[in-house]
């Protein structure tokens, strides 16, 4: 999974990346003070692989990732050459939802680059700069598209869809709401644009507002509101909490935690954002080699999430051994699963579920 992080510059957004990383991106007080775009993996957080590995006494263990890949705080006008940011968004074309860092906290120490704290103005900011850098991006393409009308019957279907879409964003429209079919759909998932990804808001709050995870904060609730009308995800998060939770050992983070009232971290919230965006979900594997994760699409079958692991395990797919490693880490071993009839051989047909522990049968 690859998340691209965006915001305008002051929001806490090198500092979440800086923590949730350990990167040791530079941050200060000063706009654009993320030059070149960083770029981090994470491993993500489960305990499901820490218990398979002491149960199959695994020597690797190998947790499912996400790269990050935070830019230059955006401003108005980015995409008319101000500031940094713009420079910089085609590095979050590729990936697979943006995160949206917004402030929701009062500091006069930290400046704020319209001098305001405002979340929904600083949401619209960002959001009709990307659509700028999507008109960009959707005219380079109609004008190769043009050139080909004259004897392309498909170029002319694609022409009309593509001015329909140029339309819809000078709207002031994403291009994620953008009415598409099957026939269509292809013409504007080739584009790549920023604003056909999805979104998860991280309200950045101070302190004092993350012990009731920002229920008072006036800011959180309007970003919380404007994030469900457009059935996208939102977590709150204290960048400055993540960056002491950064240096402590799990034990030390744990305790930190307790003391603060919170159940969980801002990462810990935020793969749960994103899994549930994206429809995404685990299964494992596990062995004395190594114990992994696998992360797939919800509703996968089987052979497409053997094919994950290795490209003949789909093409000569035969069947999955399953197990909920629930069970199996209850019961204490693969054979008393067996015993208790609780591993399955599973077909073609098989939607994988979250947690399986799967060992698949292929003959290539």
């Amino acid at each position: 999974m690859k998340l691209g992080i965006v915001g305008l510059p002051n929001v806490g957004k090198s500092t979440l990346f800086n923590s949730i990383t350990k990167a040791g991106a530079e941050c200060a007080n000063y706009p654009f003070c993320t030059i070149e775009p960083n770029v981090g993996v994470v491993p993500i957080p489960d305990k499901r692989i820490e218990e398979l590995a002491k149960l199959y006494n695994s020597e690797k263990k190998t947790y499912a990732t996400i790269e990050f890949v935070d830019i230059a705080g955006l401003v108005k006008g980015a995409s008319k050459g101000e500031g940094l940011g713009n420079q910089f968004l085609a590095n979050i074309r590729e990936t697979d939802a943006i995160v949206h860092v917004v402030r929701c906290f009062e500091d006069s120490n930290i400046v704020h680059v319209d001098g305001s704290i405002d979340a929904i103005r600083d949401i619209e900011v960002i959001n009709m700069e990307l659509i700028f850098a999507d008109i960009e991006t959707l005219e380079k393409r109609l004008s190769k598209v043009k050139h080909l009308m004259n004897n392309d019957k498909e170029a002319k279907v694609e022409n009309e869809v593509l001015e329909s879409l140029k339309k819809h964003l000078e709207g002031g429209n994403p291009a994620i709401t953008f009415d598409r079919n099957e026939d269509t759909e292809k013409y504007v998932n080739d584009l790549n644009l920023l604003t056909d990804k999805k979104v998860i808001y991280a309200c950045n709050v101070s302190e004092d507002d993350i012990a009731n995870d920002g229920i008072n904060n006036e800011q959180v609730k309007k970003v919380k509101e404007y994030a469900a009308k457009h059935n996208f995800e939102t977590f709150v998060l204290c960048a400055k909490v993540e960056e002491e939770l950064a240096g402590l050992s799990d034990d030390e983070k744990n305790e930190f935690l307790k003391e603060l009232g919170l159940k969980e971290s801002g990462l810990d919230k935020l793969v749960a954002a994103s899994y549930r965006l994206l429809n995404l979900m685990s299964f494992l594997t596990a062995g004395e080699k190594e114990t992994r994760a696998w992360t797939i699409t919800i509703g996968t079958k089987a052979p497409k999430a053997a094919g994950k692991i290795h490209t003949d395990f789909e093409k000569g797919f035969i069947k999955a051994e399953v197990v909920n490693y629930k069970d199996l880490l209850e019961l204490g071993s693969l054979a008393k699963a067996k015993e208790k009839g609780l591993v399955r051989m599973e077909g073609k047909d098989y939607v994988v579920q979250d947690g399986d522990v799967i060992l698949f049968r292929f003959n290539v």
